[in-house]
């Protein structure tokens, strides 16, 4: 057997920093219907119904397949399940369905092995599959260690056969959440170690000449998982492997937080050019799933069409035979790599201005209002400050925007104080009263103004300015932000260009990254922001560009302009962006999981009834999981955690640690509050 292999990284994990280009893997048969290559990104669900229930099941798979889904994915949690797999396969055939199905196998070596006989792939995680996790704190030497996996080779090995026989693919599918007491004793709770737990497993494959894999590396944390990916290509490349990607934000949850978190993870990966498959995992019916992904998906099939972004076969890491290149890096990947580890979070540092961006500060949100009726207070209350006229005054919401965008329109009533209006500066500079008015300048203007403000001057900038002479004559001082703005298709790459060039000059001014959208319709979108195929793509859109940045520190604000698309939706959709980076906590997080034949209670209802008690307390990560295979692990980035462990019986936890066991679920609710309670972290809810 393969021994473990120490891999020295060097951030080199993409075939470009700067431009879209997609990572050439290797194609992999999944039935009739290939993966990875020059392949399209596939679409993909997993059934939420029992699997004893063949017609129930064939009947979602119909939906499913109905609504985009490629595959589709069953879970097999013992034997009998396995084997109802060929009714399932069969009754899909009759109705003229010959869909790949994959199987979801935790724990069950032999059902894995069963269900291999029968479905065109199955799907198994390195983290339970004849390994232990008992979330318990076990040191294992290097001896042991390395005896755990020859135990495990031989427990993996005759499923690999059974593969290798009947032509079936397998997904070593990690996640961040259940990774292995042998794995947490050498690496934590790590992406180190989520990559390292699947990389064992492709190495015990490859020893045995079997190649028909595809890897994900899934958490509740987009952080975490962009990470992993990034890591598990470049540990990949370096072993000469290049296995098509899974992509995915496991427990991502429902709704516009759902789709929000699942694009800020899956989108950056893709804008890199990574991933081969895509499963969006809402807290909702499978089949509103698939229309997410392929949203997703499209835009980089446009590029991909349209010949923007570079596709050369000479960018590739790996040559066209899947062996490694070992070319060498241009000099500027060399200093990119100096000034930018793809593999650990750390902000940017900023100088922090007027104790409000910058620094230490919370990223700030701004949204243009140019165009609304200035003479109603009424119209702010969609940006989050919801205005009584009968008092006369106004009171902030969870999610208030920072600044207003007025262009040169001058309101008719006077605005919050604690709002801050931005005007062009022509305009701004004739202004009787600008108290709490700052000018938004070109850079031009900058230069030249004989009149700035004492305390913050916004600028637009793009990425070619940065660098050029003109841009060397700003004079640089504490009152500086910058505004970042593209217009170019790849603007993720374009606006981290700026950035990468801005920490290689040492500059260290706030910048606030601004994108443009506009609907396919739109005069205004000619040259300028990017065309939006409908108004939900917004969302997905918005969340894959500024997420993927904030995602590696990058921004002090964001600016969505989209003319067409509502104030109140700029202001939720950049406030969920925030949230789900991390950078600015405005809400309650659900991590629940989607529901799949295992699941012991109604996902969707119980979640919203949680919420409905529960989402003001905002910071608070609750975990939701239909059962235990799906609970402490998987939920691993809560605070607190509501499982099914039995019908009508729920087990709470605090982090990991179980508190009440087999709760009924008439009062699970109310005990859940009441851990909270006693732990100091419940407020009770304004309106009572």
């Amino acid at each position: 057997m393969a021994k473990n292999k120490l891999i020295s990284l060097d951030g080199k994990y993409c075939n470009s920093l700067d431009t879209y280009s997609r990572f050439l893997t290797r194609e992999v048969t999944i039935g009739h219907v290939p993966i990875g290559g020059k392949n399209p990104i596939r679409i993909q669900s997993m059934t939420t119904t029992d699997t004893m229930d063949t017609m129930g099941t064939v009947e979602q798979t119909i939906r499913m397949v109905e609504a985009g889904c490629e595959y589709v994915r069953i879970t097999a949690p013992s034997v009998k399940e396995a084997v109802n797999l060929i009714n399932i396969k069969k009754e899909l055939k009759v109705r003229g369905f010959e869909v790949p199905l994959i199987a979801d196998i935790h724990f069950t070596p032999n059902a894995a092995e069963e269900a291999a006989r029968i479905v065109e792939k199955v799907r198994i995680n390195p983290g339970n599959y004849a390994d232990k996790k008992r979330f318990e704190n076990f040191d294992y030497t290097n001896s042991e260690y390395q005896a755990e996996l020859e135990r495990i080779y031989k427990k993996f090995a005759p499923l690999v056969k059974v593969c290798k026989e009947y032509g079936t693919a397998m997904r070593i599918g990690t996640n961040h959440g259940s990774l292995s007491d042998r794995i947490m004793s050498h690496y934590g709770d790590t992406p180190q170690g989520m990559v390292e737990s699947a990389m064992e497993f492709m190495r015990m494959c490859e020893d045995m000449n079997y190649y028909n894999l595809v890897i994900s590396m899934k958490s509740s944390n987009p952080q975490v998982m962009v990470q992993a990916y990034r890591l598990l290509v470049e540990t990949m490349v370096k072993e000469g492997m290049n296995y098509p990607l899974h992509l995915g934000v496991t427990e991502a949850g429902d709704g516009e937080d759902g789709r929000i978190k699942s694009a800020v993870g899956i989108g950056a990966l893709l804008e890199d050019g990574l991933g081969d498959t895509i499963r969006v995992s809402l807290t909702e019916e499978p089949e509103f799933e698939a229309p997410v992904a392929q949203a997703l998906a499209d835009r980089y099939q446009w590029r991909a069409l349209s010949g923007d972004g570079d596709q050369s076969a000479n960018k590739q890491l790996l040559h066209s035979d899947n062996s490694f290149s070992g070319e060498t890096d241009s000099k500027k990947d060399k200093v990119q790599q100096q000034i930018y580890n793809p593999y650990e979070y750390q902000k940017r540092h900023t100088t922090e201005l007027n104790t409000f961006i910058g620094g230490h500060q919370v990223p700030r949100v701004v949204i243009d209002i140019s165009r609304k009726n200035l003479k109603n207070p009424a119209i702010l209350s969609d940006v989050g400050y919801l205005y009584s006229e009968l008092l006369d005054k106004y009171n902030m919401a969870e999610q208030s925007t920072d600044f207003v965008y007025l262009a040169d329109e001058l309101p008719s009533f006077n605005f919050p104080g604690n709002l801050k209006q931005l005007f062009n500066y022509s305009t701004w500079k004739g202004l009787q009263n600008k108290s709490n008015c700052h000018p938004f300048f070109s850079l031009r203007e900058y230069i030249s103004a004989d009149t700035r403000d004492s305390s913050l001057n916004l600028v637009a900038i793009n990425s070619s300015d940065i660098g050029s002479d003109i841009f060397n004559e700003i004079p640089m001082d504490r009152t500086l932000v910058f505004v970042l703005e593209t217009k170019a298709i790849c603007g993720l790459q374009d606006q981290r260009q700026a950035f990468l060039k801005l920490t290689e000059l040492g500059l260290e001014m706030p910048v606030i990254i601004k994108q443009s959208y506009f609907l396919n319709t739109s005069a205004e979108s000619q040259g300028v922001g990017e065309r939006l195929p409908q108004e939900a793509d917004f969302q997905l859109y918005s969340a894959t560009d500024f997420g993927g940045l904030m995602l590696d520190g990058f921004g002090d604000g964001i600016w969505a302009d989209a003319p067409e698309i509502s104030s109140k939706t700029i202001l939720s959709t950049s406030f969920g962006i925030l949230q789900a980076t991390r950078s600015r906590i405005s809400k309650t997080e659900y991590i629940s999981c989607p529901s799949c034949g295992r699941t012991l209670f109604d996902l969707q209802e119980t979640t919203q009834m949680i919420r409905s008690r529960t989402d003001h307390l905002k910071g608070l990560k609750i975990g939701i999981m239909g059962c235990i295979v799906n609970g402490p692990g998987e939920m691993a980035d809560a605070d607190y955690g509501y499982v099914g462990t039995g019908p009508g019986k729920i087990t709470l936890y605090r982090g990991k640690e179980v508190v009440k066991k087999n709760v009924n679920t008439e009062n699970a609710l109310d005990e859940l509050i009441g851990i909270i309670r006693d732990d100091g972290n419940w407020l009770e809810p304004e309106h009572e």
